[in-house]
């Protein structure tokens, strides 16, 4: 069986090699990302592997076809950069991990909240140069104040718990609400409108879909309180990076914390510290002292990895053993 590895960083060939003792596939690492120009590199390969910055578009898919390759493995939970239809007319199978480390994820939303609530990287690096000035650092308790989760699936549900363990009051939107969850945790679904009204603290966890992208927007965050601050570990696109920019400029909303960017795939998981950025909305976003970004890391742990890792050589294990695809995105 050979795999095509796409996108990959150091900490994938480690996690993935020590995996594959047990397995004992033949994985090309290609540091590249997947899309229309690098697909027909895939000829000869039974399998690609790709991550949420590679295209999977309805050419990519009709090239991989072409190069024979049969599955199309994911080693993350989102599978919006893949064309389903044009997959399941090529028949090429799809397969995700569906759950790698919810607590990984929601973790570092919860640090990216108390980072921005208590100033925390403006005070690291004022320290760093001996300058211990609190003047402008200025926090507030999120004990008492009320917590939003946008989706309530496991990550949602564990960020939930961790704002609940601060003392907040949790409130929750979810076209499909778990209300055996919410009754257990002392969660309260609302409707969408209440959810932006009602929250100190909105947190993202839904998949990207028609329905969700851009739920962030001028409209909804126009509702927030001008000192909401949002939390976005979930897909960029969720928010209207645009709009994002006009409710900060104008005071809309108190601040955001994102590891995501809708239009994250050209920079991020990348070193452009040297280089003139050409998106004039990631730029202006760098440039608020109530906006943190990270790039992407919420799922990098140890544990994650090696989950990642396990689960995609699995599905691509039964896969080729012709058992059933309990991970498959159809």
């Amino acid at each position: 069986m050979k795999i095509a590895f796409f996108d990959t960083r150091s900490y994938d060939k480690v996690s993935f090699t020590k995996m594959n003792e047990e397995y004992k596939y033949d994985i090309d690492f290609r540091d590249y990302k997947l899309n229309e120009n690098t697909a027909l590199t895939t000829k000869g390969y039974d399998v690609v592997c790709v991550f949420v910055n590679d295209v999977v578009n309805a050419e990519v898919i009709k090239s991989l076809k072409d190069c024979g390759v049969k599955l199309i493995a994911l080693r993350c939970a989102g599978y919006n950069n893949v064309d389903l239809k044009a997959a399941a007319e090529a028949g090429i199978k799809v397969v995700r991990v569906p759950a790698y480390s919810p607590y990984a994820v929601a973790e570092h939303g919860a640090a990216l909240l108390m980072s921005l609530t208590r100033h925390i990287p403006q005070a690291y690096l004022r320290t760093k140069t001996a300058n211990f000035n609190i003047e402008g650092l200025t926090g507030r308790d999120l004990h008492g104040l009320t917590g939003g989760i946008i989706g309530t699936g496991k990550i949602g549900q564990i960020m939930a718990n961790i704002l609940k363990g601060f003392g907040m009051k949790i409130i929750a939107y979810d076209p499909f609400p778990n209300e055996k969850w919410a009754q257990e945790s002392g969660a309260t679904y609302v409707s969408k409108d209440e959810i932006f009204q009602q929250s100190d603290v909105l947190s993202l966890h839904c998949p990207l879909t028609e329905e969700t992208k851009h739920i962030v927007n001028h409209d909804t965050m126009k509702m927030m309180k001008h000192d909401a601050v949002i939390i976005n570990t979930g897909r960029g696109a969720l928010i209207d990076s645009k709009a994002l920019v006009h409710a900060l400029k104008h005071g809309h909303i108190g601040g955001i914390g994102m590891d995501v960017y809708e239009e994250e795939s050209k920079y991020f998981f990348s070193d452009w510290s040297t280089d003139i950025m050409t998106d004039d909305v990631l730029a202006r976003l760098l440039t608020f002292p109530n906006v943190i970004i990270t790039g992407h890391q919420a799922f990098l742990t140890t544990n994650a990895l090696k989950n990642l890792a396990e689960t995609t050589l699995n599905n691509i294990h039964d896969f080729t053993a012709g058992k059933e695809l309990v991970n498959e995105v159809k």
